[in-house]
C-alpha cells in the first residue's frame, strides 16, 4: 500500500476492509484439464519416439476438421505459423492489402509483412469488440485481397455483413478464432465461415493442447499451397500439377510441423471438449448474470436466448461506464476489485496501429516504413495514427477484463461477483485516491502472464 492516508472506515479491502474473495479457489482456474487418458496418449508418442512424426498429427487434423465440418485441417507448431500458412495459401503477396482489426494479438496480422503485403486497420464495434463491418468497405482499394476477422474475447463477429462485403468486392475472408473455440454464430460454429480459418491451441486458450496452432479450409488448392509453404515433409500429399513442380523444399523457407505430443494431447481433448466448453459457458454466463445487475458494468456477450454463443470463452470482458461512478477511472476500479481478491484489469490488447512496428519501423531495409514499403507512393490512407480508430483507441478506458472460470462452482463465482458489486457500491470512497496506486498484488499479474 502506498504512503497515503486511507479511509479506514471503508468496507473496501483496498482501503483497509475485509476481502470479498477468501475461499479456496480449488481448480476453478486450473487449465488445461489433464486426464490419465491425456498422459497415456502423450507417453505413447514418447515411447514410440515419434515426437517429430506425422501420423498422430494427421489423425488430429482429420478429427478436428470433421468436427467442424471442414475438408482440410493443417496442424502447425503455433497459431502464428498457421496464420502465415493461411496467408500464403490464399496467395497474399507483394503489394496486396488485408483489412483487419487493430484490437488483436500481433500474430493475427504481422505475418503478412514477410509476404510483401500490408495491413489496413478497421475500427471495432463498441459492443462486440470485433471488427466493425461499417468501417470496412470505405477502406477497400484495388490492392485489397482479404478481410481478417477476429472473434475477439470469444465474441463472434458480424459474419453476415462481413461475408456480404467480401462477396461484393471479391475478397477472401480469414477467420482468426483463437479466442473463440466452439463459439457459435447464429447456430454455426465460428471457423467455418471464411475461405480459411486459423486458431491458436496454446496452453492459455480454451482449446489448449500445448504450443500449437491449426488452419482449416474447404479449398484443396489453398491447403496445398499451405503445405508447400511450411510443410516440406508433406509435399507428396500435393495433387495440383501446378504446385507439384515445387516439391521438396519449403517454398517459404519455414518449417512449421506440429509437435506430436501436442497433437496426441489434442486428440484426447477433442473427445472431452464439448463437456469442458459447456462447463465454462455455464460458469461464465452465471457470472455475467450476477454482474449485469451492477449499473455501469455491461458484460460483453451474445443476447440471451440467441443461438450465438461464446463457446469456451477467453477471459471475461465488460464495458465500464465511468459516468455511473462519478468519473472514477477504470484503472482505479480494477485495482479495487483486485484488492478484494478477484481478477480484474483495465483495457484489452494494446492497439496495433499505434505501435512503431506499424508506423515507422523499416524491418527489411526498404528505405521507408515496412508497412508502406510495397504500397502506392500515394499511401496517406495507410498512416492511421492517433485518432484514426477512435473506438479501438478508447477501449483502454472502457474495457474491463476479469475472471475466466473453467468450472461451474456457483459459490466461488458468487464471491468474485461480490467483489465487483462491493467496489461498485462503495466507489465514492475511491474518488479521493483515483490518482494514487494503492495496491500492487492480486491475481491478474499471474493471469496476464498465463494468457499471453
Amino acid at each position: 500500500m502506498a504512503n497515503v492516508q486511507v479511509n479506514t472506515r471503508s468496507k473496501l479491502a483496498l482501503l483497509g476492509g475485509g476481502k470479498s474473495v477468501e475461499s479456496n479457489p480449488k481448480d476453478v482456474f486450473s487449465w488445461p484439464i489433464i486426464t490419465r487418458e491425456h498422459e497415456e496418449a502423450v507417453l505413447e508418442v514418447l515411447r514410440a519416439r515419434s515426437m517429430s512424426g506425422l501420423d498422430v498429427t494427421k489423425k488430429f487434423e482429420m478429427a478436428y476438421a470433421k468436427k467442424l465440418g471442414m475438408e482440410y485441417g493443417l496442424g502447425c507448431n503455433n497459431g502464428t505459423a498457421a496464420l502465415h500458412c493461411a496467408y500464403f495459401g490464399l496467395g497474399i503477396g507483394y503489394g496486396d492489402e488485408v483489412i483487419g482489426p487493430s484490437m488483436t494479438y500481433w500474430a493475427t496480422l504481422l505475418p503478412v509483412y514477410s509476404l510483401g503485403a500490408t495491413v489496413v486497420f478497421a475500427d471495432v464495434d463498441p459492443n462486440t469488440l470485433c471488427i466493425n463491418p461499417n468501417d470496412i468497405e470505405h477502406r477497400i482499394t484495388k490492392r485489397t485481397k482479404a478481410i481478417v476477422v477476429v472473434h475477439w474475447g470469444g465474441m463472434p463477429a458480424d459474419m453476415d455483413n462481413i461475408l456480404s462485403i467480401a462477396q461484393k468486392h471479391n475478397l477472401k475472408v480469414i477467420e482468426d478464432f483463437s479466442h473463440a473455440h466452439g463459439a457459435l454464430y447464429k447456430g454455426k460454429e465460428v471457423g467455418t465461415f471464411g475461405d480459411v480459418s486459423v486458431a491458436s491451441l496454446m496452453s492459455a486458450k480454451s482449446f489448449a493442447v500445448g504450443e500449437a496452432g491449426i488452419m482449416f479450409t474447404n479449398v484443396q488448392y489453398v491447403y496445398e499451397r499451405a503445405l508447400l509453404f511450411g510443410h516440406y515433409e508433406r509435399h507428396n500429399d500435393i495433387q495440383s500439377e501446378e504446385l507439384k513442380k515445387f516439391q521438396g523444399l519449403p517454398c517459404g523457407g519455414y518449417k512449421y510441423r506440429m509437435h506430436q505430443l501436442s497433437s496426441a494431447f489434442g486428440l484426447v481433448t477433442l473427445k472431452l471438449y464439448d463437456k469442458q466448453m459447456s462447463d465454462i459457458d455455464n460458469a461464465m454466463n452465471y457470472f455475467c448474470d450476477l454482474i449485469e445487475e451492477i449499473p455501469g458494468i455491461t458484460p460483453v456477450r451474445p443476447p440471451k436466448g440467441s443461438n450465438t454463443t461464446k463457446g469456451g470463452w477467453f477471459a471475461w470482458n465488460a464495458l465500464y461506464d465511468s459516468e455511473k461512478f462519478e468519473g472514477l477511472t477504470l484503472q482505479k476500479f480494477a485495482e479495487a476489485v483486485e484488492a478484494e481478491g478477484s481478477i480484474c484489469w483495465a483495457g484489452g490488447s494494446s492497439p496495433l496501429h499505434l505501435h512503431p512496428v506499424f508506423q515507422t519501423m523499416d524491418i527489411y531495409n526498404h528505405g521507408r516504413p515496412t508497412r508502406i514499403a510495397n504500397s502506392d507512393n500515394n499511401s496517406d490512407y495507410l498512416k492511421q495514427g492517433d485518432g484514426s480508430l477512435p473506438v479501438t483507441e478508447s477501449l483502454k478506458n472502457i474495457v474491463l477484463r476479469g475472471p475466466w472460470f473453467r468450472r461451474y462452482y456457483p459459490e466461488i463465482i458468487k464471491e468474485h461477483a461480490k467483489a465487483y458489486e462491493k467496489v461498485a457500491s462503495n466507489y465514492k470512497d475511491l474518488l479521493p485516491y483515483d490518482d494514487v496506486v494503492t495496491f500492487s498484488g492480486g491475481y491478474s499479474s499471474s493471469f496476464r502472464k498465463q494468457s499471453k
